[in-house]
């Protein structure tokens, strides 16, 4: 088998690693399905793997937000395995092992090495700053800000200029903020480290999420039901307090309320007024395009795959590759969600 056919993605969407490993969809031709972190886009055909795969594999901390997300009872539909970072398996004539990736909680590159000593790495999504950088032949690599436009100079000012727009806000009342699962408890930890105290307010699907990430090590400061009548004291008496929202649901809060939107798709300040009372803060939990350019050159691969299924910009990272650093890159499949 040639180094090419070590790796490929799907047009549904697996990373295929070796000969046994499908990372982050289904496919029915590999007995091992990896989920390299617990973000809907990475989840694809979970439940058709956890009937038909062999072997699930994911971090412990992956395992139990999924728990929290989807019920206790889902996982337990198939064979699931839970590996610690540096952990290695076999599996046939591959070996494999997980990795850190700085993303949200649990998040891990996969590593699979055959029998000749090829490795074959996921970065899965990750933000270059604190996720070790894994030597390969070859490398599959996420292109979320894959473009040359997605450059950020700022991101050392990001955290500084949240926690002084956050405190500021409070002193006029609640202030409310939206984002991810994972993103949102990475804001409350870095408000709570800033000595931001004030009760933290939340429904019930992020509550669940913050004590898995507590259980984890995160500290993430009073946490409140927004169910609980004290909760719904403070906002309706408008006392300094923080409610933390998924994304989705910022159109069910009311207008007069202070908001702040957490998300990587800012590029030109850290800091952006979209409306009298709204506030976008460019905190991200991937790498801009020269952290992705920075992985490759240190990895030091013979091919590098761009995932082209999740994001808009695989085909352009690819490439980005070939021009800069003179590394062999497809992008794959050709035909991804978002063309």
């Amino acid at each position: 088998m040639g180094v090419s056919e070590k790796a490929s993605i799907t047009e549904r969407g697996a990373v295929l690693l070796g000969d046994n490993v499908a990372c982050d969809a289904f496919e029915e031709t590999r007995p091992v399905r990896v989920v390299t972190h617990a973000h809907a886009d990475h989840m694809t055909g979970l439940s058709q793997s956890l009937k038909k795969s062999r072997n699930v594999l994911m971090t412990k901390a992956t395992k139990d937000l999924i728990d929290a997300m989807r019920g206790p009872f889902y996982l337990m539909a198939g064979h699931v395995e839970a590996l610690d970072y540096g952990q290695t398996i076999a599996y046939g004539d591959d070996r494999i092992t997980f990795h850190k990736a700085d993303h949200i909680l649990g998040a891990a590159q996969v590593m699979v090495e055959d029998p000749e000593g090829k490795r074959i790495v996921f970065t899965g999504d990750f933000r270059i700053d604190q996720t070790p950088i894994l030597n390969s032949d070859i490398l599959v690599i996420e292109a979320t800000y894959g473009s040359p436009h997605c450059r950020r100079k700022f991101h050392r000012d990001v955290q500084d200029s949240l926690i002084s727009l956050v405190e500021k806000a409070l002193g006029h009342g609640p202030v409310c903020i939206f984002g991810y699962h994972g993103k949102l408890q990475e804001v409350m930890e870095i408000l709570h480290k800033a000595n931001v105290n004030v009760p933290f307010i939340t429904p019930e699907n992020v509550f669940r999420i913050s004590k898995v990430c507590e259980k984890h090590g995160m500290r993430l400061g009073k946490l409140m039901l927004s169910t609980e009548k004290e909760a719904t004291e403070l906002l309706e008496k408008n006392s300094p307090c923080i409610t933390f929202s998924h994304m989705h649901s910022k159109s069910k809060v009311s207008l007069d309320k202070f908001r702040i939107c957490v998300s990587g798709w800012e590029f030109y300040s850290a800091i952006r007024q979209v409306d009298e009372r709204e506030y976008l803060v460019a905190l991200s939990d991937h790498s801009d395009f020269d952290g992705l350019l920075e992985y490759v050159r240190l990895s030091k691969p013979k091919l590098v795959i761009t995932d082209n299924f999740r994001v808009h910009y695989g085909e352009t990272l690819a490439k980005e590759i070939r021009k800069h650093l003179g590394i062999s890159a497809v992008a794959q499949p050709k035909n991804g969600l978002f063309e």
